[in-house]
């Protein structure tokens, strides 16, 4: 039997910021996001109730995949942030965290919603203008003709996800391994459109990570008894390669609702069998030297290529076909008919290759187009966070590439870019608001709130209990260790900025960040040359901050705007 429920009536809910459990549930969320921002993150361990997979991650990927977010304006922010990180891999917790300060400072506000949100709009486009200019004193132009900047923009990254669980020479080695792998995916000829490579990672659980290592070309996993069947005989280069899709088990395929009709005295897998053959015969005649198939070779084929001196391997499975593909210049063979001489390809060797257990058959391509990122890693845990990692790694490299600039890291951006805000709505604040109906008094509360959202996105990264400066000639971030002497000199008990740019011993004077201080044009740090001689720099992606700026704004605008939230409980 079956039983009609009626239908119940939507859930109508005004002023959607003032509700009490929204109030209690976003400072859990931004308390969350906030003890895991930046290298000393704190960590955290998802698992459900029951068992299950255990993640200890600090990056927002994971974090947002394992948090159940049940209100609707939080489904709002966290799926700003879900599409951010979707497009750009980087600075996940920076949208957060900002968005969540931008909410939390302008709610107070006596400022109506609509004039908040305008005046937001217009900070927002003061800042992205400053950022994109020439006159951007916390942007650095990448030069390509030297690897450190983009060096330190990788172990930047790799440094920034401490779930990770490196030691700083494991940290180098894994920085240096993302960008020689990167740099082996771009083209040795540039055209008017470049179209990269592939990576593919090759899990070495178990391992020492200082035993990672990139090579060009890939690697199939085979057993030490396979490795050795399938060993070449000295042949000449290039080798020329075959490459299924279609199954050749012999297997019959599948007719669904079909009828399948037999002559009399037909024997079918007999006839399958010679279909096999004839297919080996016209391999052979082709001079082939290498057949890969992504399922299942019949033993009778595989015994009758490999006394033709043809390796041949199966089961390489769906996720490398595109890559070998790629590499080879195949075109992936679907029938046991006839196979067009355009369809085969080539490779430069092949050639055996083991790494601690595991052995493996290389695959070395003649220009190289996929490598493969041998990734080691102490645990389960540590190796995903890893892998993870060296994902955002390459595909903030690939950004780079396209804009090819970085923003000083370690707060020095949001200290700088909040010190560039107060000046301009101080000393021409007729040029941001234009001709719109809202007075400089406005702008300056707004640009208050706004700025004191940035420096407490950059305090964000102190976690020991220390405190957080600026400096009044650069506006860079400074860190204030936890121990310091009460009455010690700030020369004497800083080191150096958040970027790494600047030193405690230049005549700079300082100020504890968010205290009274008269608002000054932060000066530019230092010409392109000297950032790209200092020693190391903490740097972060340009596309993903400018980005990430812009949905964390937008979002909260979003939310400072809802009335009323109309929630369907059927």
């Amino acid at each position: 039997m079956f039983q009609l429920e009626a239908k119940k009536p939507s859930v109508c809910e005004s002023e959607p910021l003032a509700n009490e459990g929204l109030r209690a549930t976003l400072p859990v969320f931004r308390g969350i996001v906030t003890s895991s921002y930046g290298p000393t993150g704190r960590l955290k361990q998802l698992h459900n109730g029951v068992g299950g997979h255990v993640c200890t991650t600090s990056q927002s990927t994971a974090l947002l995949r394992g948090l159940l977010v049940t209100h609707p304006v939080l489904k709002i922010l966290t799926t700003s942030i879900s599409n951010h990180v979707a497009c750009f891999s980087d600075c996940g917790l920076f949208v957060a965290i900002l968005c969540c300060n931008l909410i939390e400072n302008l709610q107070g506000i006596n400022v109506t919603p609509a004039a908040i949100i305008e005046l937001n709009k217009l900070l927002l486009s003061l800042c992205t203008r400053y950022l994109s200019s020439e006159a951007c004193g916390c942007r650095v132009p990448v030069d390509f003709s030297s690897a450190h900047i983009l060096l330190c923009l990788v172990r930047s990254v790799i440094t920034s996800k401490p779930a990770c669980a490196l030691s700083r020479k494991e940290a180098d080695h894994i920085s240096a391994l993302v960008l020689r792998a990167f740099l082996l995916t771009v083209p040795e000829q540039a055209g008017d459109c470049i179209t990269l490579g592939k990576i593919i990672t090759v899990p070495l659980k178990g391992h020492k990570v200082i035993d990672s290592t990139v090579l060009p070309g890939i690697l199939i996993e085979m057993s030490d008894v396979q490795l050795l069947r399938l060993l070449p005989t000295q042949n000449s280069s290039p080798l020329k390669v075959a490459l299924f899709c279609a199954s050749l088990s012999g297997e019959l395929a599948d007719t669904g609702g079909g009828t399948l009709v037999v002559s009399y005295g037909v024997c079918l897998q007999r006839a399958v069998l010679d279909q096999l053959l004839s297919l080996g015969r016209q391999l052979v005649s082709d001079h082939v030297h290498l057949v890969m198939c992504q399922k299942v070779i019949h033993p009778s084929l595989k015994q009758f290529l490999s006394e033709h001196r043809i390796i041949a391997i199966d089961r390489v499975g769906g996720a490398l076909m595109e890559p070998l593909s790629k590499m080879t210049g195949t075109q992936p063979i679907g029938t046991l008919g006839s196979i067009s001489p355009c369809s085969y390809g080539s490779v430069k060797d092949l050639s055996p290759a083991k790494f601690g257990s595991k052995q493996f058959f290389h695959l070395v391509p003649n220009e190289v187009t996929v490598s493969s990122l041998l990734l080691g890693g102490r645990s389960d845990t540590a190796w995903d966070e890893l892998k993870l990692t060296c994902d955002t790694a390459l595909h903030v490299l690939q950004l780079t590439l396209k804009e090819p600039f970085v923003f000083l890291g370690g707060g020095c951006t949001e200290t700088h870019l909040a010190a560039y805000i107060r000046h301009m709505t101080l000393t021409e604040p007729g040029s941001i608001l234009k001709n719109e109906s809202h007075s400089p008094a406005e702008l300056q509360l707004i640009a208050g709130a706004f700025c004191r959202a940035l420096e407490s996105l950059a305090s964000s990264l102190e976690h020991d209990g220390g405190g957080a400066l600026t400096d009044l000639t650069y506006g860079h971030f400074w860190a204030l260790p936890s121990d310091s002497p009460p009455l010690a000199s700030w020369p004497d008990v800083l080191s150096r900025c958040g970027c790494g740019l600047h030193g405690s011993q230049e005549e700079l004077n300082w100020s504890f960040l968010r205290s009274p201080h008269h608002p000054f044009l932060p000066q530019s740090s230092l010409p392109p040359e000297a950032a790209g001689s200092a020693r190391s720099l903490t740097l972060d992606c340009f596309s993903a901050k400018l980005n990430g700026l812009r949905v964390a704004v937008d979002t909260a605008n979003l939310i400072l705007d809802l009335a009323y939230v109309i929630e369907d409980k059927n």
